[in-house]
């Protein structure tokens, strides 16, 4: 198993540097300067030599290319053309919300699809499979903007039951953990520490219910709800249909006709014996969308002005931000396999049939 997980994290680099290669070279295939966008269109020819000059991109292209994969294999994903901070560092504030977006949409998808899924498949081409399946179809076809604009413009601003945008309610005030917990000075001299405790404070749920900020939960919760539905619709579809026919199969065994002759109740047939053997390929799927979700939220969050990463990559990719947008894909497209290769693992837990060497 060890030698597997190595094996599978050296194979990361060059899917990363493949990565790199096709981000670098496209930024570079869109129309504008970064220079003008930054300045304006009546900055002067001497200030927007001056910016090209100071921030390299007056030199040949395979040379900041050669600089970029230099600091990349340092760690450094650079700094950012915009606002002159550490792209890191933009990252790590803006990747909490998106986090807490993505669990959000998985949670959504999971529950609903699993359970329509398994609805659809012990109710076999009945008309409840019908209009279970007929859902899933309906979720897999509805582009996300689409959704998330109906879902917006019903629920927000005709019915007014949730809130159509933001994270959190104006006038709701949610400190940061270092803040809220008399640890400021401590922060203050432990990177390390300030870090985590500045990471962790992105998440406001988490965050809510650590400085007991039931007030602020509750409107986290609130905001949260639409774009989760938006986001997860699609991934609630593919999981409710992989689930029916993974599910069909398992039931059609000879060891559930076997179970149901001793007389074990139906519940139990389903759920310990039908659903246990059939987790593997929903697992390979769940363990796919939740990747898919991490890079697919660019839409969700710029429809409800969620803060998160996609958001930040929608910005910075207008204002020709170079760094920002190169280092927020490599850093998606790390978890994405991290997260591939999480699932992978969970095989060996899940089946003691696998083994991996």
């Amino acid at each position: 198993m060890t030698r597997y997980i190595i094996r599978r994290l050296v194979l990361i680099i060059p899917v990363l540097l493949g990565i790199s290669v096709v981000t670098f070279g496209m930024l570079r295939l869109i129309p504008g300067d970064p220079a003008t966008v930054m300045l304006g269109e009546h900055a002067t020819i001497d200030s927007i030599a001056e910016f090209r000059e100071r921030m390299g991109l007056n030199e040949p292209i395979y040379v900041q290319y050669g600089i970029y994969l230099r600091d990349l294999l340092r760690f450094d994903l650079g700094r950012s053309i915009m606002t002159n901070r550490p792209v890191i560092e933009e990252i790590r504030q803006r990747f909490p919300a998106t986090l807490e977006l993505t669990l959000g949409a998985m949670g959504f998808a999971t529950l609903f699809g699993v359970s329509f899924g398994i609805i659809a498949a012990y109710r076999h081409n009945s008309a409840l499979d019908v209009g279970v399946m007929l859902v899933a179809l309906l979720g897999v076809s509805m582009p996300i903007f689409w959704l998330g604009l109906m879902l917006a413009y019903v629920f927000g601003f005709k019915l007014q039951w949730l809130p159509p945008s933001g994270r959190l309610q104006v006038g709701i005030e949610l400190l940061p953990l270092a803040q809220a917990w008399g640890l400021s000075d401590w922060a203050a001299t432990h990177r390390v520490g300030r870090n985590l405790l500045e990471f962790f404070s992105g998440f406001n749920i988490l965050s809510a219910v650590l400085t007991a900020n039931w007030e602020a939960l509750w409107s986290s919760i609130k905001h949260l709800i639409l774009p989760s539905i938006a986001l997860g619709s699609i991934p609630m579809a593919i999981i409710a249909r992989m689930t029916r026919s993974s599910l069909l199969d398992t039931l059609g065994e000879d060891y559930i006709r076997t179970a149901r002759a001793k007389g074990l109740k139906e519940r139990m047939v389903l759920w310990r014996h039908a659903l246990r053997n059939a987790l593997l390929p929903i697992t390979t799927v769940m363990g796919l969308q939740l990747g898919f979700l991490l890079g697919g939220a660019i839409l969700t969050e710029t429809i409800f002005s969620w803060p998160g990463l996609g958001r930040l990559v929608v910005n910075r990719i207008l204002a020709r931000d170079y760094p920002a947008v190169q280092g927020s894909v490599i850093f998606i497209a790390f978890v994405f396999v991290l997260v591939n290769l999480i699932v992978d693992v969970s095989y060996a837990y899940m089946d003691p049939r696998i083994h991996y060497e």
